[in-house]
């Protein structure tokens, strides 16, 4: 095993902290001209300490990240990478078509959104086996009579850390949160618009992909 230089365990920790940083940015951080530390980079890279993407700069390599685990991979990885497709229904969907939705697509939340496609709610399997345990009735009712609403569903956005969606989820005791971005201005304010889903599974199937590279 190749041992570093003092330099070169410099210039990973550097990377870690700062990541992306172009090789300026770097020599800066060690008070040594660009020319000087090229071979370092060079090495790290080919080593896997450091990874170098043109015109954006270097970010930790394999290696580095396999080191820090998975803290460092939900800190980098953005919610944008892992977020699947939404299942959205309208408001005026009954309760018995959302259930059927929500076995159909072997989902435990759905998200729901007005006639121009804006969020409005959430509901889950918990939420439809409330309204319709001992009540028959309940099944022609619309979904927006059980559904959490806007603004008390707690969503991310696409450039928010998998990290920072874990913790909401923890947080708000949910399995799902929708991701949205911020829609039109409307008459009673600025809607979101949903473009995407992000579950707790997307999460564990992260986990266990830096596992298996390990």
């Amino acid at each position: 095993m190749i041992e570093l230089t003092p330099r070169q365990l410099q210039i990973v920790e550097i990377v870690k902290k700062r990541a992306p940083i172009t090789a300026e940015q770097i020599a800066e951080h060690l008070n040594l001209s660009k020319p000087t530390i090229r071979s370092d980079l060079s090495v790290l890279v080919m080593l896997e300490y450091i990874d170098a993407k043109p015109k954006v700069g270097y970010f930790p390599g394999k290696k580095t990240a396999e080191r820090l685990g998975g803290s460092y991979l939900l800190k980098e990885t953005k919610v944008k990478d892992i977020q699947s497709i939404p299942i959205i229904i309208r408001e005026t969907t009954t309760i018995q078509d959302a259930v059927v939705t929500l076995f159909l697509q072997d989902v435990g939340t759905l998200i729901i959104c007005d006639g121009d496609g804006k969020l409005t709610g959430v509901a889950s399997r918990k939420d439809f086996l409330k309204v319709t345990l001992g009540n028959p009735g309940a099944v022609s009712m619309p979904v927006s009579m059980v559904m959490t609403r806007q603004p008390k569903v707690v969503t991310v956005s696409p450039g928010d850390t998998v990290l920072d969606a874990a913790q909401k989820m923890i947080f708000h005791e949910v399995d799902s949160l929708p991701v949205v971005i911020p829609g039109t201005v409307e008459e009673n304010g600025p809607g979101l618009d949903v473009v995407g889903r992000l579950t707790k599974t997307s999460i564990v199937k992260l986990l266990l992909d830096l596992e298996a590279k390990g």
